[in-house]
């Protein structure tokens, strides 16, 4: 399993992304992230674009993560499909990610940001684990 949504209000999602590695977690929390805010199926993964991101931690990390990508869609005015993460440590992550430019289909909820309500990102055993509220 990739992730799943744990809660769904008004204000806010909030779900779980797990990771064999910090790599597969960013990318997955990230496709999770997308699904809220577009029909991911049909979005073609045709344009890419550089994404890198330097934090105090990896809870910081995460969170600019996510908000990069939100940022990304409102000033690209793209819908993303597919995440690379390509170097990842505690302070820093250096990904590809791909999409399309936004169609009125393919669009779905509209994410203002990444809170810290709920946030949490753990190692459990031999993967990981973050737990992920979005302001809607």
């Amino acid at each position: 399993m990739k992730y799943r949504f744990i809660d769904n209000i008004t204000s806010d999602v909030l779900f779980e992304a797990y990771g064999k590695s910090l790599n597969e977690l960013f990318e997955n929390s990230a496709e999770a992230l997308a699904s809220v805010q577009c029909r991911i199926d049909m979005v073609e993964p045709k344009e890419p674009r550089l994404v890198e991101l330097e934090a105090d931690n990896i809870d910081e990390l995460m969170i600019r993560w996510l908000q990069e990508i939100i940022a990304l869609v409102d000033v690209e005015e793209m819908f993303f499909s597919k995440f690379d993460v390509k170097e990842i440590s505690e302070k820093k992550l250096t990904a590809e990610i791909w999409g399309e430019p936004m169609t009125r289909e393919k669009g779905e909820t509209v994410v203002k940001a990444v809170t810290y309500h709920k946030f949490k990102l753990e190692k459990i055993k031999d993967s990981f684990k973050a737990t992920v509220s979005l302001d809607i």
